[in-house]
């Protein structure tokens, strides 16, 4: 199902239609500030394996997550001082940040690590749908068969059809992968140089 969502004024009426497929354990794509994401609700097991499946990652690969604010983070991680003061100025943005999981995180997506990455992406269809479902909700990027970032959901949808259970359509988006940033340990640590400014670290 391809579902058109506007992208500036998520309407809610859609955007709840979106949750409730979360909610009884589907797998989506969706559009945030950096790229189309893959996803699912954070605690649906067989969601979280369609996605290793969908990708065909291993499952040493860990995957990433979404959550609305910053309030959310601090359940899910564990947010210092010196990471906190960090966060608050880049998020919501093009950041992934990786933090010392709690034990909310399910194991599933922590391979052996015990570090989790959480996104606040600046797009207020993926926020709304976050805090409509209630509940983080898995991120991953949409990428073609010779991994390159898909960005046209008319596109995403002809090759996922029947593999995911909806696709929002936010347009087409200049996709670049997210920046990512390790807090661990209170070091700065840049893993990806993507969308995000990483010169606001130096």
């Amino acid at each position: 199902m391809l579902l058109s969502i506007n992208s500036v004024n998520p309407q809610m009426r859609l955007v709840r239609q979106a949750a409730k497929i979360l909610d009884e354990g589907g797998v989506i794509i969706y559009p945030t500030d950096t790229v189309y994401g893959l996803g699912c609700d954070l605690y649906n097991k067989r969601g979280i394996e369609r996605i290793y499946e969908i990708k065909k990652l291993s499952k040493k690969e860990f995957l990433s997550f979404i959550c609305a604010d910053l309030k959310d983070i601090s359940e899910y991680a564990l947010v210092t001082d010196f990471a906190y003061k960090i966060m608050r100025r880049l998020l919501p943005g093009p950041y992934t940040f990786i933090l010392r999981a709690s034990r909310l995180v399910p194991k599933i997506i922590l391979p052996k690590k015990q570090t989790t990455g959480i996104r606040i992406p600046n797009h207020p269809t993926c926020l709304s749908l976050v805090r409509e479902l209630g509940r983080p909700i898995i991120s991953t990027s949409v990428k073609d068969d010779t991994g390159e970032l898909m960005n046209d959901p008319i596109l995403i949808h002809e090759r996922f059809r029947g593999r995911v259970d909806l696709v929002i359509d936010g347009g087409i988006i200049p996709a670049q992968p997210s920046t990512i940033v390790s807090l661990v340990d209170d070091r700065v640590e840049i893993v990806r140089v993507g969308k995000g400014d990483v010169k606001v670290f130096q």
